[in-house]
């Protein structure tokens, strides 16, 4: 007798990287999530059945055991281009019960071979002046479509970003396909199904080009333009089926028609100048009279570099309504968003024709202004000229800006915030993260995580979205990918990348700083070109995809083949051009790589961290030759590192918070006397900094992972709750709503950084959320893709709980924790088909199978002492807030000397107290006299 089980279901069906109904491979691998009530649940067997689309089973697995319900091989023949196919599953479990069927996912193949593409290239025939952005061109074809159409599929990309619509609607809502990609190596394609926007009869297809990122201004210092070709082009093959069988192509040739559009200037660093008067209406309707447009010409163009999208496409997400209208003091009108953001206004305006509004966008205000100075050479600026007739509605399409603040010139009539608003736009990746605790100001920073992030995965991960840069940075992603893969399914949106970046790779084994490399050299470094074994990892370690590991380990392998033909017979990587512990916050501002930490060590500690990585990858890979040798290439390195970085005690050059957090972290020390040793010293730095960050890029995502492995936990959370500059949370108590580039992009008088290089929107130094997530709120992946979860929070002051939701391959996991006096209580949600270790902060330890489970411990209290004019540093440092209301006290009475004491009051001088700390301040009996009154208000 068979069993059913009602409350077991299949869902979220899906095949490969991303649900989407169109596949570019012909073996998808299918991954679904089984939702039940049944505790401890782990699937037993599973069933795949491949049908017709009207049901017609066409092959079965028949009933298989396995627990494999993420990525699990196609068990059928490969699909042909073309293919249109359902699939569903069935699973048992340990209960010994069958579900229902899944419900049917649809999978269809697009074109899997050069050959199936006819299209060829067109684009307008006049000369453009290839040193200027414009104007946009149109390009139309009109057809027939006969009665009894079945379904029609457009297969569509460009030279450059196309805009695409058939009788005059939009095929669909994605923006700035195909995308950025190593144009010269892949160029992304997209399936549309179109057959909705199709009649009997005369029909029309039109579309119009933008420069984008193929022949648009792209780098710092002016850029350059048409870096992958001066001409832009459409590729599209409309193809019809009928119900009788017979089918029809409509294809990109010379018989379209092309003509100049409304847009006259497109740029994606300067923006876009629209003319409505330009408009051709209707010009994308079977109707319209093209007799004076030109034919279009035919240009070279190889379909063997088209591929399919591995990632979602870019699109409007959500808009934002104004919150503030400025008048700044020079009389200008600013709209304040209230969030830091990428995209563009819409707005809707009358007035006559014409009349041109203007439209400029920045991050901050400055002395009231808008702060256009970090943009550099960006206009970020768009116009919009009026035809004149009644209600105009205008939103760019083929730029974007990073902005929270709008000025708004010659709007003409009344101005009404309500006709504006501000769309958020970026690839449309779906949320798998959360965190949440109860200090308001860390979860405010965490926000600014995620909204850097948002802004900066826009089709490639950049380093900012806003000035004259917004490239593919390394160093980068390669700290911040854990984080993101925690926050966000990044798998094909990152899977996709790293092809580039093993395209772009020198033959040498070079990775470029930045992917798509557009740069004019390809300054290879140490953590930046690192990105390539560490993000495939990091994929892996966070989806338990092997195949990210296969497809890169070549890359990878080079890279560090690369990084040892640097470092030569000594295997210290000690030369050429490094990035070091960039944007150490004791690093001028005009030149942010001048950093505590040595080059040398920075890039040697990297190299033995690759090799180890490589060593890994080949290792779950199968491959045991490149395991043994890369593994013992791992270790002469990091004896190496030892011999020439390292004291026989543990002390290691450079004496930098990075230094030590790199020792530890990439298991650099040979034994536990170096390790107490650098345990010690570690903690001691961070101290004398006050608890405020000393760390660039590189140390950043380590120092507080690296505190915990030696058990500072409370020194971690005395930094990350400092508000002072430069911390974590100093840029939040400055209204910032995404992460900065410096830790001071803005001081603390509201003016911008000097440097030259100034970003409101940079996600790397953000890359601790991941310590949140894993330490703090305490989920973590125990085995790769979290078939098995480590569930170990970590608490510490000020929190009283903290919680993190994750959404794994196999469901959603989650974990939330509350103290309050010395009573701690944690639950715990572990997704069926998976297991979890939970380890208490008291010590217990326990294995635990799916479902819903709660927790309970004492804590050792430390009851906090008094605060008095002999506390020390150490005393009143954890008590939060009070330091930082002391240091505004002696600023407030004698600013000059408030550096002398904070040194004093840090140093490790014994009987160094805060009565003693304030000696050779003037009028010190005044200033005692405020700070015994400030510490009896915190006593009460």
């Amino acid at each position: 007798m068979t069993i059913t089980h009602t409350t077991t279901r299949v869902t979220q069906l899906h095949a490969e990287l991303h649900p989407d109904l169109f596949s570019g491979i012909s073996t998808p691998r299918l991954s679904w999530i089984t939702e039940t009530r049944v505790a401890d649940w782990q699937q037993t067997h599973h069933q795949i059945k491949l049908s017709t689309l009207d049901g017609q089973v066409l092959s079965s697995t028949g009933k298989q055991q396995s627990q494999e319900s993420h990525l699990v091989p196609w068990p059928f023949a490969p699909l042909e281009s073309r293919a249109q196919v359902t699939v569903q599953v069935q699973v048992w479990g340990s209960d010994g019960a069958e579900s229902e069927w899944s419900a049917p996912l649809t999978l269809e193949t697009g074109l899997l071979h050069a050959a199936d593409w006819t299209a060829q290239a067109i684009g307008p025939v006049q000369e453009e002046d290839p040193t200027r952005p414009g104007p946009a061109p149109l390009l139309r074809k009109t057809f027939q479509v006969k009665s009894n159409l079945r379904h029609a599929r457009l297969y569509i990309t460009a030279l450059g970003v196309h805009d695409t619509q058939i009788n005059g609607q939009p095929i669909s809502d994605q923006l700035f396909s195909p995308g950025w990609t190593s144009y010269h190596s892949r160029l992304r394609y997209h399936t549309f199904d179109v057959t909705q926007l199709l009649h009997e009869g005369h029909n029309a297809i039109g579309s119009m080009l933008g420069n984008g990122w193929y022949r648009g201004r792209l780098g710092f210092g002016g850029g350059r333009r048409n870096l992958y070709g001066e001409k832009l082009a459409l590729i599209a093959q409309l193809e019809l089926c009928y119900q009788d069988g017979q089918t029809e192509r409509i294809t990109t040739d010379e018989s379209w028609k092309t003509h100049s559009g409304p847009i006259t200037f497109d740029d994606l660093y300067d923006g876009e100048r629209y003319d409505a008067r330009l408009e051709q209406s209707g010009w994308s309707t079977p109707n319209f009279d093209d007799a004076h447009w030109a034919a279009a010409e035919v240009l070279p163009f190889d379909a063997s570099l088209l591929v399919a999208p591995e990632g979602p496409p870019v699109r409007r997400i959500e808009t934002l309504q104004v919150r503030e209208v400025i008048q700044t003091p020079s009389g200008k009108t600013v709209l304040d968003f209230g969030q830091n953001l990428v995209g563009w206004l819409r707005i809707k305006v009358q007035g006559e024709r014409g009349h041109t509004v203007t439209l400029r966008h920045a991050e901050v205000l400055e002395n009231g202004e808008l702060g256009m100075r970090p943009l550099r050479y960006a206009e970020c600026t768009d116009t919009y000229t009026l035809k004149g007739e009644g209600l105009e509605v205008f939103e760019p399409r083929f730029t974007f800006h990073g902005f929270r603040y709008a000025e708004i010139e010659n709007w003409p009539g009344n101005f009404d915030p309500a006709d504006l608003e501000a769309v958020v736009v970026h690839s449309d990746l779906q949320r798998t993260g959360w965190f949440e605790c109860s200090d308001p100001l860390i979860n405010q920073f965490h926000q600014n995580v995620v909204w850097g992030m948002r802004g900066n995965f826009l089709d490639v991960p950049t380093d900012c979205p806003q000035r004259d840069e917004r490239l593919g940075w390394t160093g980068d992603i390669q700290a911040f990918a854990p984080t993101a893969a925690f926050l966000y399914d990044v798998r094909g949106f990152l899977t996709s990348w790293l092809k580039d970046l093993k395209a772009d790779q020198s033959e040498n084994g070079a990775v470029p700083a930045v992917v798509p490399q557009v740069l004019p050299a390809t300054l290879a470094a140490a953590a930046w070109g690192d990105a390539s074994t560490i993000v495939p990892w990091t994929l892996y370690q966070h989806c338990g995809d092997t195949g990210v590991l296969e497809q890169q380990f070549d890359s990878m392998k080079k890279w560090v083949d690369f990084q040892h033909s640097r470092a030569g017979e000594r295997l210290i990587w000690d030369m050429d051009m490094q990035f070091g512990d960039w944007l150490d916050p004791d690093a001028p501002p005009t030149n942010p790589g001048k950093a505590k930490t040595l080059p040398g060590v920075v890039a040697t500690a990297y190299f033995a961290r690759s090799a180890d990585t490589v060593a890994r990858s080949a290792k779950v890979l199968g491959r045991v030759e490149d395991a043994a040798c890369y593994q013992k290439l791992a270790e002469d390195v990091r004896e190496a590192f030892q011999q020439e970085y390292v004291t026989g005690r543990g002390r290691v050059l450079s004496d930098s918070v990075t230094a030590y957090s790199l020792a530890l972290q990439f298991a650099l020390l040979k034994d536990e006397t170096q390790r107490h040793t650098a345990a010690k010293r570690l903690r001691e730095l961070v101290r004398e900094s006050g608890y405020l960050i000393s760390t660039g890029f590189v140390g950043t995502p380590l120092v507080c992972d690296a505190l915990c492995s030696v058990g500072e936990v409370d020194a971690a959370y005395l930094l990350l709750t400092q508000t002072e500059c430069p911390s974590w949370l100093y840029p939040v108590t400055m209204g910032a709503t995404t992460i900065w580039e410096r830790w001071d992009s803005m001081l603390p008088d509201g003016s911008i950084n000097p440097g030259e290089m100034t970003s409101f929107n940079h996600y790397a130094l953000g890359a601790v959320a991941d310590w949140l997530h894993r330490s703090v709120a305490g989920l973590a992946a125990l085995e790769p893709g979290y078939r098995k979860l480590l569930v170990r929070p970590l608490p510490g002051q000020p929190l009283s709980f903290a919680s993190a939701r994750h959404l794994t391959p196999y469901g959603e996991a989650a974990v939330r924790w509350e103290k309050q006096n010395g009573d701690f209580q944690l639950s715990v949600t572990v997704p069926a088909n998976t297991t979890a270790r939970i380890e208490l902060p008291d010590g217990q330890v326990f294995e635990v199978g799916s479902g819903q489970h709660t927790f309970h411990c004492s804590l050792e209290q430390k009851a906090a002492q008094p605060l008095t004019m002999n506390s020390t540093f150490d005393e009143v440092i954890q008590q939060p807030g009070v330091y930082q209301r002391l240091l505004a006290l002696v600023r407030a009475h004698s600013g000059d000397h408030v550096d002398s004491f904070k040194s004093m009051l840090r140093s490790n001088q014994q009987g160094m107290c805060l009565k003693n700390a304030v000696w050779g301040v003037p009028y010190r009996e005044e200033l005692l006299e405020k700070m015994q009154t400030l510490l009896q208000e915190v006593r009460a």
